[in-house]
């Protein structure tokens, strides 16, 4: 129990302490885990755990959608694809078809490493600054 209760404390800590780009790593991070998570369930004929890990993953993406700053145009671009991947979950969902969230999943790995490449630039960019 103790045990518990600190790792939810460590991780509450890191919530209120990460910046905004560290926040919505551990988005792509939860929403990567919570699709896994459903995949499992599904193949293990856990429907109520299924459901319930993929409408998590649902709620992460909608959280990525509601976020984008809709005045930078590379924002504009990524809607399509966060309600695209919004919609492989849901149908994914619904039809018990791995093949959709497989192809949710992909997407959002995707998006997920090319932040970790984003946070990496801007840090070293950071860096040299300090420098400078």
């Amino acid at each position: 129990m103790l045990r518990k209760q600190s790792y939810q404390a460590y991780q509450n800590n890191a919530v209120t302490t990460a910046s905004g780009a560290q926040l919505t790593l551990m988005l792509y991070n939860g929403c990567v885990k919570f699709i896994q998570q459903g995949m499992q369930a599904m193949e293990e004929n856990k429907y109520e755990l299924k459901n319930t890990s993929i409408q998590k993953a649902q709620d992460i993406v909608q959280e990525l959608m509601l976020t984008l700053d809709q005045d930078v145009e590379i924002s504009q671009q990524m809607m399509p694809l966060y309600e695209y991947i919004h919609y492989q979950l849901q149908q994914g969902n619904m039809k018990n078809d791995p093949a959709l969230l497989e192809e949710a999943l992909e997407y959002v790995k995707e998006f997920r490493d090319v932040w970790k490449e984003v946070m990496k630039l801007d840090a070293a960019q950071q860096a040299q600054g300090a420098r400078a």
